[in-house]
């Protein structure tokens, strides 16, 4: 065994903990994601700091909470990560694909960085060919997005769901995986290694070629969300603000509708889960390609995502809010030389930032003391280790959350509470008796005292952060 581990970070984006047939999904064809969990560690419990990709990337990266970090929307500057420390330590450090830091095309501690960036990542005024529009335009091809979309008489009613009509190898998530695996193949063998592969989907546009929708197309039993009036009536003000903004406003190739039908719904998650199969697939052939090369003699795998997804749950569609499933990512980890037991579940509360201590750990490095992110070590390997009473999410006012400056959300294993900055209203879920959180208690008197408990948890929290990382927010670092 290695004094280092060669560590891969795999990342999807937007992508459920309810997506997987091993986490308990049994509609998704997942084989290898299944085969990681079932030997790996699953932690069933781990809960992002943003419910969107660059508060959340940034947080993961920096071991630090998005308040803390200064990044809270998407569209914020940030390029500095623990993935220095690595570089410094002896890793080879290679990202393929997304990592969502603003430059995006900023080292941020890797030696090399093959981008790609959201699927119409250009409009917004983001201007920045990556690595999949010149791969592209050298076939003389340019890649589906929303310009395109948006001329099709049928633009309205898909949903965001659309087949990918080129080249399968050219579609977003085969083609990083594809290059990922090339840099594999390719670049002489070097140890350790870490290597972050960071795939576009299944975000919006939901578009995988035909033949990966069409078994879930055919199905019958998949469990089409169908929020009832009086739910979509209770929805905080800010939400249903932003239902109504998703109607009038595309986002990502994305037209939502108020009252979609079951065929649009069918449709809609059927492509979701079309392009969870194609990822799979994909990692299944990295994994392979690793393997081949020897890089998993002795290496740590994990595989996560940024945030999920409401895919009209609640009558919303996309990210944005703090629902469990946009929070509950899925978090797997697999050593690959017995560093630690596999094929077992840790259901203690964590988050998604907790993977940075943990990756500087196993790979011989202090994680600073500043760190608000706690290593999942000891979980791992079966050691002390308390998960934490309450996790905690942000997210400023953005492109689609329109209907407030602020929200913010505690949760603990059974409640949770989000906060909207300036407006009476919030939610209050028993996630015990109401897992789908559907019945908000927040103006329920009965539940006045657990709703101040939370209030005054979410304070001391923010007291405690603003405290323990005072020389991080000046620069002292």
């Amino acid at each position: 065994m290695a004094d280092k581990p060669n560590i891969i970070l795999i990342m999807t984006d937007q992508q459920r903990y309810d997506s997987i047939a091993a986490l308990g999904f049994p509609y998704a064809s997942t084989p290898n994601l299944d085969a990681l969990a079932k030997n790996g560690v699953t932690f069933t419990d781990c809960h992002i700091t943003a419910p969107s990709c660059v508060p959340s990337r940034a947080s993961l990266f920096t071991g630090y909470y998005p308040h803390t970090t200064g990044v809270l929307s998407n569209g914020q500057a940030w390029q500095r990560t623990w993935v220095e420390q690595l570089r410094d330590a002896g890793y080879r450090c290679v990202n393929v694909g997304k990592m969502h830091t603003i430059p995006y095309n900023s080292d941020s501690g890797f030696h090399e960085r093959y981008v790609v960036e959201n699927k119409d990542r250009f409009m917004e005024g983001r201007w920045y060919f990556d690595e999949w529009d010149k791969a592209l335009a050298a076939h003389g091809l340019v890649k589906q997005q929303r310009e395109l979309y948006r001329k099709r008489d049928d633009y309205r009613e898909r949903l965001g769901a659309f087949d990918w009509e080129l080249p399968e190898e050219l579609h977003s998530d085969a083609f990083v995986a594809n290059m990922a695996k090339w840099w594999v193949n390719t670049y002489p063998p070097t140890e350790p290694l870490f290597l972050q592969v960071g795939l576009p989907g299944p975000h919006p546009p939901y578009d995988p070629p035909a033949r990966y929708s069409e078994a879930y197309l055919k199905r019958d039993d998949l469990p089409l969300p169908k929020p009832s009036k009086e739910e979509l009536e209770s929805l905080p003000t800010a939400l249903k603000e932003k239902r109504i903004h998703d109607v009038e406003v595309d986002h990502d190739s994305v037209v939502w509708s108020l009252d979609p039908t079951a065929e649009q719904m069918q449709r809609l998650w059927s492509h979701y889960l079309g392009n969870v199969t194609l990822i799979d697939d994909k990692i299944g052939e990295l994994l392979e390609a690793l393997r081949e090369r020897g890089y998993l003699d002795d290496a740590i795998v994990i595989f996560t995502s940024d945030h999920g997804e409401c895919l009209g749950e609640h009558g919303l569609i996309q990210k944005w809010s703090m629902y469990e499933v946009v929070t509950r990512v899925p978090t797997i980890i697999w050593s690959t030389a017995g560093r630690f037991q596999g094929g077992r579940e840790v259901n203690g509360l964590c988050q998604l930032f907790d993977l940075g201590p943990t990756i500087l750990e196993y790979a011989g490095i202090q994680p600073p003391q500043s760190f608000e992110a706690r290593s999942l070590r000891p979980a791992l390997e079966g050691g002390d280790w308390t998960p934490r009473t309450h996790v905690f999410c942000e997210q400023a006012g953005d492109v689609t959350l329109t209907g407030t400056d602020f929200i913010t959300g505690v949760r603990s294993d059974r409640w949770k509470l989000v906060h909207f900055k300036g407006s009476e209203e919030g939610q209050l879920f028993d996630l015990e008796n109401d897992p789908k959180e559907i019945h908000n208690l927040w103006g329920d008197p009965a539940h006045a005292g657990k709703r101040q408990e939370l209030l005054d948890v979410l304070r001391d929290w923010l007291i405690e952060s603003n405290f323990r990382t005072r020389d991080v927010m000046v620069g002292a670092r």
